[in-house]
């Protein structure tokens, strides 16, 4: 076994979900959120690079060498699968590993609303899941594949870099493709897909405006595509997308946007309270009468009233997700407030369900 492996077997045995390892620091595992020191004598610049290039192709390898950054999967068989990013710093190299579940959980067990869980029943359009780097948008996308791949005969193609989960075709047809592996670029990749006879197209990250628009316009075309933006709510991920575009080119993808758009789920974790682990505060915007103008007309506020009137829709705004968590004692109403998108708004929400709180 690589000396390497014998880390990451540990980190998964010790519940972490990352590893991090940098020259001249001690190993550090995040645990529940909190990143820790697993050890205590520093690692040396050599030795880290021997145990990185144990796990890497020669090709791989030479990559590193020369753009000091590569990003790669990687897997123990019975032990986990590993997203790893390999880059140097001031002290030489580093490395970081993201555990990938083995078994992918399905959408119905992952305490999602249920309105999240009716998305793999679509039949075409943009479906959109965004939060920060580690809000576990690969986790919600893959129970989404999954529950299609189960239920429904259709032509699934996803884009990743690198590929996370791994699905074995079931009623569905899968096709995994990498980035760098099996084509040069997301937007590469995405082209040649609509040429393959797809159903539904997962792109791993909407990247540059290449991408987008390719992603808007197959959505467009009746083809049912899910992606991820880095944003923290529905109306931030429109305003995203769209002023990624020159000026002129707004109005147009406005348009299109809101012909295409059927969903935006917007996800963050926060360190639960009640026992250990953390949990995901959910924003919910769903497709309905109404939403095609808002988006047209640019207007986040009516966005925002739009969420909250569609309640019984199943739609939800990221605050009252995070509202009803600190109400059921499962997260601490500090770690809420911080995640909170309006945060005056928040803490008079907190006030009014009888929680001391001032604003910070």
């Amino acid at each position: 076994m690589a000396g390497l492996d014998k880390l990451l077997v540990k980190m998964v045995t010790s519940g972490a979900s990352d590893l991090h390892l940098s020259s001249g620091e001690p190993v550090r595992m995040r645990i529940n959120g909190d990143l820790k020191r697993v050890a205590d004598k520093a690692l040396d610049p050599q030795r880290l690079r021997m145990l990185m290039r144990e796990i890497c192709t020669p090709t791989s390898w030479e990559y590193y060498r020369a753009n000091n950054d590569l990003d790669f999967s990687y897997g123990i068989t019975g032990v986990s699968r590993f997203r790893c990013n390999y880059f140097m710093h001031i002290h030489g190299p580093a490395a970081v590993f993201r555990r990938i579940p083995e078994n992918i959980i399905p959408v119905e067990k992952l305490g999602l609303p249920k309105s999240v869980s009716g998305i793999p029943e679509l039949k075409r359009g943009l479906v959109l899941m965004t939060g920060p780097t580690g809000s576990g948008k690969s986790t919600t996308l893959a129970a989404i594949i999954d529950a299609i791949n189960r239920t429904r005969s259709l032509h699934i193609i996803t884009i990743e870099d690198p590929i996370e989960f791994v699905h074995k075709s079931n009623r569905s047809f899968v096709v995994q493709r990498e980035i760098g592996h099996h084509a040069p670029s997301f937007s590469r990749a995405l082209f040649d897909a609509l040429s393959q006879d797809p159903d539904v197209i997962l792109v791993g990250e909407l990247r540059d405006t290449e991408t987008m628009q390719l992603a808007i316009s197959a959505a467009e075309m009746g083809i049912l595509v899910l992606g991820t933006l880095h944003t923290n709510s529905a109306s931030k991920t429109i305003d995203r997308l769209v002023d990624s575009f020159p000026a002129a080119q707004r109005g147009q993808i406005r348009g299109m946007l809101a012909d295409s758009l059927r969903a935006v789920v917007a996800q963050q974790l926060l360190r639960r309270i009640d026992k250990p682990g953390r949990i995901a505060a959910i924003e919910v915007l769903l497709d309905g009468p109404g939403l095609s103008n808002i988006i047209r007309d640019g207007n986040a506020s009516k966005l925002m009233s739009y969420i909250e009137s569609g309640k019984g829709r199943g739609m939800q705004l990221l605050d009252e997700s995070l509202l009803q968590l600190v109400k059921k004692n499962v997260v601490s109403k500090e770690d809420a407030y911080l995640k909170a998108t309006d945060k005056h708004r928040f803490v008079k929400s907190l006030k009014a369900a009888g929680f001391d709180f001032e604003e910070m």
